[in-house]
């Protein structure tokens, strides 16, 4: 709890009503001495809050349809939830993963919990994703269409009605579908002008080919 924040809400001892039991006190002023008021007295003193104790979980994280496992040291008390993101230490990488599961004990899954309760965080690799995207040709016909993967930055946004180019392909955005785990969104479904979406929130894209190159269904 060394990170604390003016108006946080901490469980210390006062020294003026309560030095024996916790009462609720208010983080006024931040630092290695943290200045707090307690809640039941008024009383304002300088204190050194606990550090907070730490437990090891089990992350999987699955990317790019394999996945793989890791431990994550993660404060006992800390309130987990899906569609969180963190940043995740392995030996091979950083990378940025979001939370679409939390398992307790007797594998029940729930979508939020106190990390003491978590037996297994699983996740997703957010970081750099790969976009399942459906082109159609430029004469709008939709019984013909092309699949593809792009390869991008989670964070890349994509807007209907506007036009992207990746590599050889040039397409305007028709629609998307967004993930389960996707949050800020009313709908599963955007086809309207200016609906906006980045690519780790994707399910499947849903393009108009621009490319000047001969279609081809194959």
């Amino acid at each position: 709890m060394t990170d604390a924040t003016p108006g946080e809400r901490v469980a210390l001892p006062c020294p003026a009503c309560s030095p024996d039991l916790e009462t609720v006190h208010e983080v006024l002023k931040p630092g290695g001495q943290v200045t707090v008021r307690c809640t039941e007295c008024d009383h304002v003193h300088k204190t050194q809050l606990p550090e907070a104790s730490e437990i090891q979980r089990k992350v999987v994280v699955s990317q790019e349809g394999e996945s793989f496992s890791t431990q994550v040291d993660v404060p006992a008390e800390e309130e987990l939830a899906t569609g969180e993101e963190f940043l995740l230490e392995t030996e091979e990488a950083i990378m940025t993963v979001r939370i679409t599961s939390l398992e307790l004990d007797g594998e029940q899954r729930v979508d939020e919990a106190t990390a003491e309760d978590v037996r297994t965080i699983w996740t997703r690799a957010v970081g750099n994703v790969s976009v399942n995207v459906t082109m159609h040709p430029k004469d709008g016909r939709h019984d013909e269409t092309e699949s593809f993967k792009l390869h991008i930055p989670g964070d890349e946004e994509f807007i209907v009605g506007r036009s992207s180019e990746y590599g050889d392909n040039e397409f305007t955005v028709e629609g998307f579908h967004v993930r389960d785990d996707a949050h800020g969104y009313d709908r599963d479904r955007y086809d309207q002008g200016g609906d906006s979406v980045v690519a780790k929130d994707v399910k499947r894209l849903y393009v108009r080919d621009e490319s000047t190159t001969a279609w081809s269904a194959w």
